[in-house]
């Protein structure tokens, strides 16, 4: 009864004005922000603090969390239009997303994404307000060993689950692994594997490797194999642009099971958003009746990614609100402005700052509404992207991801890079490998070497604690056995045809 009264005295803040005119705002940029590649919601909200001075600290926090929320749906439309993520949270959605637009259905992909994005953003909300606090006390659980567990058994999941060959799930991860281990060793300071160019001591930005690997690599593998004579319009829009009844019937469960995956993974500091939008993706290939669909256009695909990305966020401010402890980039930069404004997060905001607080989080409640409202009917002026002629779209792809990997650093060796990375994406679709485990790895790769370092160093170099730690084996023993099943379960099928041999 108490939460739900402190929740009313939220809403009553968050519905000012002034206030829903930040929610407005924010969505609005949030959207903006998410659409374009490399600008990123924890660049954007790092940008507005300033300006959000001149404003409430209630009105300051609700833009910037309207933006989170925001970044997150946008980066789905790119992803699903250009197959272009704005985000590495994105990647997953734009697999199926990009399919369903070539197969004339970006309407009910867009339109699950927004609808999914919406029930993950409210489902985490609700979560937010009912048990915070307990699960902010397991999360701190979470030690070195255990987080080198879970991002173990989300890439051994990857493995099993995103692509059609073991042995070239392994090579894309250990391609991803490789290329994240470029640049200054953060323990001894010694620069590894940058053939002695000096932009690349700070490592690779995931940014430039997705840009680069998705939309530069799309506009290479067109130009590839493009037939001569081939028409030159993109794929009409098929069928209605809303989802059908029994399109919501198959997502219905995807959009649940993600929205429960990515809260979980948002109470991560770290990479949140981008492990639950894998694991939930990977999570509904195991479940779907039609596995073999994924990758080729299953509206269930986008509908789990795209739900665990928005939910996640809602997660993210969990530990942020309870402890402290930001579960994610843009989250830390909150914890910033926190601090500028002279509040302390941690354990007593909640008791000493009620009214802020409960505003910040009915104001998640109105902005998840606001993007609902403004993208729905936005979803037929979207897809009209899809009948701009391919010598114009081509282009303007390439420039449009150009200027995302410029906007990064400012610097032009990262356009080097990105078309570099757009060679390796093309080379990997040509030799079969996966793009998106290969990003996976890459996103996590630093993080799993600073976390089995670390573990190290607690434990004096034993490995014992992985299998003494409960959460550790848990995970271990859950992923272990999904690979030796699917091994079995690959070699029991290749006389059938039913799944392609683990080679």
């Amino acid at each position: 009864m108490e939460a739900f009264e402190l929740l009313m005295q939220g809403l009553s803040t968050a519905t000012l004005p002034s206030n829903l005119l930040a929610a407005l705002i924010g969505a609005l940029l949030g959207t903006i922000v998410g659409i374009l590649p490399g600008l990123g919601p924890s660049t954007t909200v790092a940008l507005l603090i300033p300006v959000t001075f001149s404003v409430s600290p209630e009105s300051g926090l609700i833009m910037m969390t309207a933006v989170y929320c925001g970044a997150m749906y946008g980066g789905s439309l790119t992803s699903i239009l250009l197959k272009v993520p704005g985000e590495a949270s994105s990647v997953m959605t734009a697999i199926d997303g990009y399919e369903l637009a070539k197969k004339g259905k970006a309407g009910p992909a867009l339109a699950i994404s927004a609808i999914g994005s919406f029930i993950g953003g409210t489902f985490s909300v609700i979560l937010l307000m009912i048990i915070a606090i307990p699960l902010s006390k397991f999360a701190l659980k979470f030690g070195p060993t255990e987080y080198m567990a879970i991002m173990l058994f989300a890439l051994i999941l990857s493995v099993t689950l995103i692509g059609n060959s073991i042995i070239k799930g392994v090579l894309s991860l250990a391609l991803g692994i490789g290329v994240a281990v470029i640049g200054t060793d953060l323990q001894s300071g010694v620069t590894r594997n940058t053939l002695g160019i000096a932009h690349l001591t700070d490592g690779i930005d995931v940014i430039v490797a997705i840009i680069g690997v998705f939309g530069i690599g799309e506009v290479l593998h067109f130009l590839a194999t493009r037939k001569q004579g081939q028409s030159d319009k993109r794929l009409s829009i098929t069928g209605k642009l809303m989802p059908s009844k029994q399109d919501f019937k198959h997502t219905a469960a995807p959009i649940g099971r993600g929205s429960i995956i990515g809260f979980l993974s948002g109470l991560l500091p770290g990479s949140g958003s981008t492990l639950g939008s894998f694991i939930a993706y990977s999570v509904e290939k195991r479940f779907s009746k039609k596995p073999e669909t994924f990758g080729k256009g299953a509206l269930e695909g986008v509908a789990s990614a795209e739900t665990a990305n928005n939910s996640a966020t809602g997660g993210a401010l969990v530990p942020l609100l309870t402890l402290g402890i930001p579960g994610s980039g843009t989250t830390a930069v909150l914890l910033g402005a926190l601090m500028m404004y002279g509040i302390q997060p941690g354990p007593q905001l909640m008791t000493e700052q009620p009214v802020l607080v409960w505003a910040v989080i009915a104001s998640l409640y109105i902005s998840n509404i606001v993007l609902l409202i403004l993208n729905l009917p936005m979803i037929r002026f979207f897809v009209k992207i899809l009948d701009i002629p391919t010598r114009v779209l081509m282009p303007l792809i390439l420039v449009f991801a150009l200027i995302g990997a410029f906007s990064i650093n400012n610097s032009i060796n990262d356009i080097w890079l990105v078309l570099i990375f757009g060679l390796l994406g093309l080379f990997m679709r040509v030799v079969g490998l996966s793009p998106a485990i290969f990003i996976l790895a890459l996103v996590l790769g630093d993080q799993m070497e600073q976390s089995l370092r670390q573990s190290l160093i607690i434990s004096k170099g034993s490995l014992i604690q992985f299998v003494t730690s409960p959460i550790s084996l848990t995970l271990l023993i859950i992923a272990f056995g999904l690979l030796a099943y699917d091994v079995i379960k690959r070699f029991k099928s290749q006389s059938t045809g039913e799944y392609k041999s683990i080679e």
